[in-house]
């Protein structure tokens, strides 16, 4: 064993001297004599290069840190967490170092895979917010310039009838009859086609809405996704200052799901995942919004609802799931016994949105680590008598 050991330490050193340099480089590096600095010109390299050693020591902590091999992808991943590039992965690997669980490949590609989708959702949504903004001009514009328009005929073609009741006083007034009259009908055509033009633009605005409600909605269960929870969580934390009411948030997370795929394939997955959301969706009011956050976790936020009151109803949601037996229908095997834990937290309870929605993510873990199929509450602590009958 100490062997190994020691082999590990070796290992972790030469990866160590690899990327920050021995001590001996740092001793030959130019500009490393403090005299000799003194007495020259400082070079961009001598200033950059500290940096520069102090960058590629961080990213190979980084890597030896969480046992992962060099990649081009986890160097990416080391620098970008190191850098600040990528703050949400790095408090996701730091919140998953603290629960002691380890940072694989396969987990942090599917973290940036999840962000990548999220920055694109979020800037299709940005450009589909300032076409609307657009279009909501053009539809104002139209309809101003149609009425003028319209205004302008009934005007042109009163005059065109006085002027043609003293057009047989002389030749010129019947000629200016006449191309008023041309105008009149000039205008009455571009009426007719801004009235065209403001009926497609109406068109294209309702396929736009249509098109942002697709973008937050997840496609399995018909939920909300978690872009459209992020925006109903900021609604709904400035109504319930406004009105002075209560607001509380919610994880849920279905227990054993990757045992459900391995057993019986991701499509009865799927189907354990759209049974969850139909169940969580009922308790959904215009007080309460469900979401599915992501994989096998879902999200609800409640308005006007104290803790206890809105665990009532999550708790009531996990007992009618729990006490269901489903059968895969492809093979008519049973699924056994589907259960999902969660946290819950009073929003206003913290110092800020971050705050509270940690807190009911750490009060899940703790319900997942005291036995699961429960639902706990925010500095909650687990009864141990259910822990062990669990």
């Amino acid at each position: 064993m100490s062997e190994q050991t020691s082999d590990e330490s070796a290992r972790k050193s030469r990866w160590w001297q690899w990327f920050s340099g021995s001590a001996e480089e740092d001793a030959n590096e130019p500009g490393s004599d403090g005299a000799a600095l003194g007495a020259r010109e400082v070079t961009t390299r001598e200033v950059w290069l500290p940096a520069k050693r102090r960058m590629i020591s961080k990213i190979a902590d980084f890597l030896i840190d969480h046992d992962l091999e060099v990649l081009p992808s986890t160097l990416t991943v080391a620098y970008e967490c190191v850098t600040g590039g990528a703050p949400r992965l790095a408090q996701l690997i730091l919140e998953r170092t603290e629960r002691g669980l380890p940072i694989t490949l396969g987990w942090i590609e599917e973290q940036r895979g999840e962000s990548t989708h999220d920055k694109n959702g979020e800037a299709l949504a940005v450009l589909m917010g300032r076409l609307e903004d657009s279009l909501d001009e053009f539809n104002k514009t139209t309809s101003g310039a149609r009425s003028a328009t319209s205004e302008y005929s009934s005007a042109l073609r009163q005059h065109v009838d006085d002027l043609e009741g003293v057009g047989r006083a002389g030749v010129v007034i019947t000629e200016l009859a006449a191309l008023t009259r041309a105008m009149m009908e000039r205008s009455i055509a571009i009426e007719t086609e801004l009235a065209c033009s403001e009926r497609r633009a109406q068109a294209l605005q309702t396929s736009l809405e249509e098109t942002r409600r697709l973008a937050d909605m997840d496609h399995l269960t018909g939920l909300p996704n978690r872009r459209a929870f992020d925006h109903m969580l900021e609604r709904e934390m400035r109504a319930a200052q406004e009105k002075g009411e209560a607001l509380c948030v919610a994880f849920v997370d279905i227990d054993h799901f990757k045992r459900v795929n391995d057993t019986h394939g991701h499509s009865a997955g799927d189907r354990v995942l759209k049974f969850v959301g139909e169940t969580l969706n009922r308790i959904a009011d215009a007080r309460c919004f469900v979401a599915r956050h992501g994989g096998e976790e879902f999200a609800v936020i409640w308005r006007n609802h104290t803790v206890d009151k809105a665990w009532k109803k999550l708790d009531a949601a996990r007992e009618e799931i729990a006490e269901r037996r489903l059968i895969n229908r492809a093979n008519d095997t049973p699924f056994g016994k589907i259960t999902f834990s969660g946290g819950i937290a009073d929003v206003f309870a913290y110092a800020d949105k971050s705050a509270a929605l940690k807190a009911a993510d750490e009060a899940l873990y703790a319900a997942k680590q005291s036995g699961r199929n429960r639902i706990l509450k925010a500095g909650e602590q687990p009864d141990p008598q259910e822990a062990k009958a669990a």
